[in-house]
């Protein structure tokens, strides 16, 4: 071969590796820059796992700061299908410790995925005797696990969390705000698919906000005591007590049974068991009603409480149908139509009332709409519209029937006789906090109208006082309180007969306390009592048993009690809570005092507290005389002198 063909083949070898190298090149930059991304996440799919982790949720807190739920941390327990070597004996093993049948694990272990979760949020307990298997595919991610503390303790309200968020109650309610943001972590895999490292974090889980309900803990306690004690002793079908603050709306507290532990929320006989019946399940309040048509007769002028009505003896015959009364009564006053629950005297009212008014004061007084406290699957009840009546409606609604309400609609209202008749609107939640406990959004008490003056609601709170001294409502008496309130024995509708059944049905009694100066409006309802038939002898007494200690708790002095020394300031702090916000609006200071006459002491106190004066009070009722003077200058740890009397109440202040 000639030395000119030699060169022709190696330039030719040398043209073509030259060729060769140049596509190799340039595939290996379109693979290392074009196709970059998406081969990574190819490789990372294969190799690797992202899982999401969800931030811990923030803590539920009562009025004062205490934990009603909290969230503490867990591992969560997760598998590679591919790798797991012997399915069956891994869900054997498995089953009875982390409490998940074993078919259905040996299910998920043989599902082919490459990433299962098998049992969320395991105690660490049982984390740990599942690590000591040292089984190959298994593995642990940290999560957060939710506790709570006081457990059946409010539990209708606080609800519970499911792995999918707030599955009831203020859980379910303020899930958004209680939910952390989630975090992102990767589960490593060799080629063959076995765990290789310890999971990587990508993005630390966030924790969610804390909600600040209105409940007292302890208010809480006694109303689930009495409750549950009344619920036992009557066998009753349910049983409910609903506490509230007139002047707020602040729900105080909400005991129902039967209840459930939100540890264990599934072992209950029925679901039915979760519903908060205080706001899902309308029922006909019977005689309690009574109140909201003496309210609207007194405010319209209809009737006076000194006038006499006829009550028939105990019958009325209307639209060829004769309802009797209770008792064959003759001539009473409006007051004692109210004190003895006559039904012929409150129908006559009715009567006298017209449907347009009386419909006009029951819509005023929320029923027939939702109260807005924000829980889910709140009820509207029942109330028609008047072109829609018979000739009977108008007499039967003066006596609560064909007219449905929730317990804390009927709360409410009578929430508004006790607050000057101005209706509050359900406050359940007063604040969100961040995880320093700083104060992020408030929600103020809100008015929502005024139903009925002052005058008019101070005429009925006394008509209810009457009815606790000499009527029906005797056993709802505590001594050194004047206690307003109205009894309550309601029938219920024969589904066989679409006729009242004469078996006990709804008992009940609503009150407030101290009547002068209400700090409190409780509601007492027991369904279907198999050995009580009325209210005044079932329901009444519970609420005494409640709202004695109440009182007490709350230091709300009896009256004609000795003059007390009541001190503010960092001394009247002891013993709080264990978790205090931190507002993000502070008050200013003031360096004057202010005029606190015509004032309740509660909100005296409010007032005063800035200055961190030392407050002396003498007397009850609202505040009459003050000393230092309106606008004098005053220094920390000085003196004020409050005297308070019943006999001057200012329109103004009863608002």
């Amino acid at each position: 071969m000639s030395a000119t063909a030699l060169r022709t083949r190696v330039l030719i070898l040398a043209a073509l590796l030259t060729v060769a190298f140049a596509g190799l090149t340039t595939r290996l930059g379109w693979l290392m820059i074009v196709k970059h991304g998406e081969l990574a996440a190819l490789a990372e799919r294969q190799y690797s796992r992202t899982v999401a982790l969800q931030g811990p949720r923030g803590p539920i807190l009562d009025r004062h700061g205490a934990a009603l739920a909290t969230s503490t941390p867990a591992e969560s327990l997760f598998a590679q299908p591919r790798v797991i070597g012997d399915p069956v004996r891994v869900a054997a093993r498995l089953a009875p410790v982390v409490g998940v049948p074993e078919r259905e694990l040996h299910a998920q272990l043989v599902s082919g995925k490459g990433f299962v979760w098998l049992r969320r949020r395991l105690p660490p307990a049982v984390a740990a005797q599942v690590r000591a298997f040292g089984e190959p595919g298994l593995g642990f991610l940290d999560e957060s696990l939710r506790l709570y503390p006081n457990r059946e303790l409010a539990a209708h309200v606080i609800g519970f969390e499911g792995v999918d968020g707030g599955l009831e109650g203020v859980e379910r309610a303020w899930n958004e705000a209680l939910t952390g943001t989630p975090g992102r972590a990767i589960v490593g895999r060799d080629a063959l698919g076995r765990e290789i490292a310890t999971q990587q974090i990508l993005t630390p889980a966030a924790p969610g906000r804390g909600v600040m309900l209105t409940l007292d803990r302890t208010i809480q306690y006694l109303a689930e005591r009495e409750i549950d004690a009344a619920y036992r002793r009557t066998q009753a079908k349910a049983a409910m007590a609903i506490a509230m603050d007139p002047r707020t709306g602040d729900v105080l507290a909400l005991a129902l049974r039967p209840t459930f532990n939100p540890n264990a929320f599934l072992d209950v006989p029925s679901r039915e068991v979760w519903r908060n019946r205080a706001v899902t399940d309308p029922f006909e309040p019977g005689s309690t009603f009574k109140v909201i048509l003496a309210a609207a007769a007194l405010e319209e002028g209809v009737v006076r409480p000194d006038d006499r009505i006829w009550a028939e003896n105990g019958q009325l015959r209307i639209a060829k149908t004769t309802i009797h009364d209770w008792k064959k009564f003759g001539w009473l006053t409006f007051g004692e139509v109210l004190q003895n629950s006559s039904n012929v005297g409150s129908m006559k009212v009715g009567l006298s009332l017209g449907a347009d008014r009386y419909y006009r004061y029951m819509t005023a007084f929320g029923f027939g709409a939702p109260t807005g406290v924000g829980l889910s699957g709140e009820s509207r009840g029942t109330l028609r519209d008047p072109q829609r009546w018979s000739a009977l409606s108008l007499p039967t609604m003066s006596i609560g029937q064909e007219v449905s309400v929730t317990a804390l609609q009927m709360l409410a209202a009578f929430g508004a006789v006790a607050n000057g008749g101005t209706l509050m609107q359900p406050r359940l939640v007063k604040a969100e906090f961040d995880a320093d406990g700083r104060e992020v959004r408030r929600i103020e008490p809100r008015a929502v109208r005024q139903v009925v003056s002052p005058e008019t609601a101070r005429t009925l709170a006394g008509m209810l006082v009457q009815v606790v001294e000499h009527g029906t409502g005797h056993l709802a008496a505590i001594p050194g309180y004047d206690v307003g309130g109205k009894t309550g024995t309601a029938q219920k509708l024969d589904p066989n007969t679409r006729r009242y059944s004469r078996a006990p049905g709804v008992l009940s009694f609503i009150g407030f306390v101290p009547a002068e100066e209400p700090r409190l409006v409780l509601l007492v309802l027991l369904d279907e009592p198999k050995n009580e038939k009325w209210g005044s002898e079932a329901a009444a007494p519970i609420f005494a048993a409640i709202a004695g200690p109440v009182m007490r708790y709350l230091e709300v002095p009896p009256r004609d009690s000795a003059p007390i020394q009541i001190v503010t300031g960092p001394a009247a702090d002891a013993g709080m809570a264990r978790v205090r916000l931190v507002s993000s609006t502070p008050e200013p200071a003031v360096e004057t005092m202010p005029d606190v006459r015509g004032r309740t002491l509660r909100q005296a106190l409010a007032m005063l507290a800035p200055l961190a004066l030392h407050v002396e009070v003498d007397g009850s009722g609202r505040i009459t005389q003050q000393s230092p003077a309106p606008g004098e200058r005053v220094e920390h740890d000085a003196v004020a002198r409050l005297t308070l009397s019943r006999s001057s109440i200012s329109t103004e202040a009863m608002r």
